[in-house]
């Protein structure tokens, strides 16, 4: 029978692991090169942990909690061969280099508040099928998915500049992201997009957007696998380019009516009073007909309502 964790030695904050489950208080934790298997949820409650430091000789790693970890370092579970599941917190934002490298048994991921991904995360990760990101994401570096070759569907946020390139040894930007990932069929988007979508003004604009958007997945199947990566990312910036044209458009119509808005509250609420005011001034100066027209506003109520209906009439 393994030692238990309370057995363990601690060299200033690192905690040297030899089995069952560890202190509840333990920051860093390396992992002893008498354990080949590490139990199920051997790091429940470790809220403060942020490093795990495996070897080579784990045979079995079990379902490892990591809801409280920050920041998961460097080659953390390289080639943990065994390792099945991993469960992800809120508060995760980093995973460094490697973390994941090799580990062939784990097949989905779900990172819901992760902001980098470092190269080669989870390179030859074999049995990776399934991978949900954050709305929050801003970098996937290289190769960080690559060799995952029974990935099928990957959820990310649209923005530009989303994959970092390296440059080869002939100066070449290289984009490989997805590389040897050839089963990659389905690009979803996660955050507002589909929100924004659906508040465009005109119904053809509407149709139009979820069309390109849907056009990933049509084109996807059929693509070389090193070509993935290359139709992913001109692919999103169509979809932002056509976003941005067609949230200017809805602005514009977004004045107009607003305008419209104004002139009817005007017409409907002054009336006679309207028309005789004018009148009655027929040489109004500039700086008159600017405060006469926001006196007018308040009388008819056009302030409260703009000011109010306004704002959501605007896209994020």
């Amino acid at each position: 029978m393994a030692d238990h964790a309370d057995d363990g030695d601690g060299v200033g904050d690192i905690f040297i692991y030899r089995g069952g489950r560890a202190h509840l208080h333990v920051t860093r934790v390396v992992i002893d090169k008498s354990v080949e298997e590490i139990e199920n949820n051997a790091f429940d409650g470790c809220e403060q942990m942020v490093h795990v430091e495996t070897h080579d000789g784990i045979r079995k790693v079990g379902g490892i909690n990591l809801k409280s970890a920050i920041e998961i370092d460097r080659a953390a579970f390289y080639c943990c061969r065994n390792l099945e599941s991993v469960e992800f917190g809120e508060n995760l934002e980093i995973i460094g280099g490697t973390a994941f490298h090799g580990c062939s048994s784990l097949e989905r991921l779900n990172l819901p508040s992760i902001i980098v991904i470092e190269e080669a995360a989870f390179y030859n990760c074999k049995a990776l099928t399934d991978i949900e990101l954050s709305e929050r994401l801003e970098t996937i570096e290289s190769a960080a998915f690559r060799a995952c070759e029974r990935l099928q569907r990957i959820a990310i946020p649209l923005k530009r500049n989303l994959f970092s390139f390296f440059v080869r040894h002939d100066h070449n930007q290289i984009y490989n992201q997805f590389d040897k990932c050839d089963q990659l069929t389905t690009v979803d988007l996660v955050g507002g997009i589909h929100t924004t979508v659906a508040s465009l003004h005109m119904e053809s604009w509407k149709t139009e957007m979820k069309e390109t958007i849907s056009r990933i997945n049509q084109v996807l199947p059929d693509a070389d696998q090193g070509d993935k990566i290359a139709i992913i990312r001109q692919w999103m910036d169509s979809v932002i380019d056509k976003m941005v044209h067609y949230k200017a458009e809805h602005y514009r119509y977004v004045k107009e009516a607003i305008t419209l808005l104004e002139l009817a509250l005007w017409k409907a609420k002054l009336g006679a009073r309207e028309d005789n005011y004018a009148e009655g001034r027929t040489r109004k100066t500039k700086t008159d007909v600017e405060c006469a027209r926001r006196e007018r506003r308040v009388i008819c109520g056009a302030d409260t309502v703009i000011k109010n209906v306004l704002p959501f009439l605007y896209l994020e």
